[in-house]
């Protein structure tokens, strides 16, 4: 795989099952406490190493992880309050140039430890119609929650995986 999507892009056809759901949120609810595992030893230098040639840094990759959680749990929380509401997007690039992109990643870790715990309990509650409710994306179109997991769960360990893949490049 390429160093911008070391797992790929996200792909999911077919029915999307209770089992796989089930799977989804579990990998969200491990994401901060692996994600914790693969940066708390690094120093400084490692944490403002970019992960491939014009990337982000390893602690953008975690302030970027937080930023797009947040987001994405108050798009779910919007679906599930409203009908098709429309949410707004935001330039990723830009957030992850501005000055708490700096911040030790113990902050982005903590609140992914707070929020996911907030978001997995929300998941878990969830039934068989509130995965077919949907929010439109301006730029994707119609999102529905049960995909949006899915989407999730794999940007977790998408941004893990630009992590791991450049330690063990660098042999840390």
């Amino acid at each position: 795989m390429e160093a911008n999507f070391p797992i790929g892009k996200f792909r999911f056809e077919g029915q999307i099952t209770k089992s796989i759901i089930e799977n989804w949120i579990n990998d969200i609810e491990k994401l901060p406490e692996i994600l914790r595992d693969a940066v708390i030893d690094l120093n400084v230098g490692q944490l403002d190493t970019p992960y491939r040639l014009g990337g982000w840094t390893v602690r953008q990759v975690v302030h970027h992880v937080a930023d797009s959680h947040l987001n994405a749990y108050g798009r779910f929380k919007l679906a599930l309050t409203e009908d098709q509401p429309i949410i707004k997007p935001y330039d990723q690039e830009r957030w992850a140039e501005l000055p708490d992109s700096e911040l030790p990643v113990t902050i982005s870790l903590s609140l992914l430890d707070a929020l996911h715990k907030r978001w997995v309990t929300l998941l878990r509650t969830l039934t068989p119609s509130d995965f077919e409710k949907t929010f439109i994306h301006p730029e994707s179109g119609e999102v529905s929650v049960g995909k949006n997991i899915g989407i999730y769960a794999w940007h977790g360990q998408h941004h893990l995986a630009h992590i791991t893949s450049l330690r063990s490049r660098k042999g840390w």
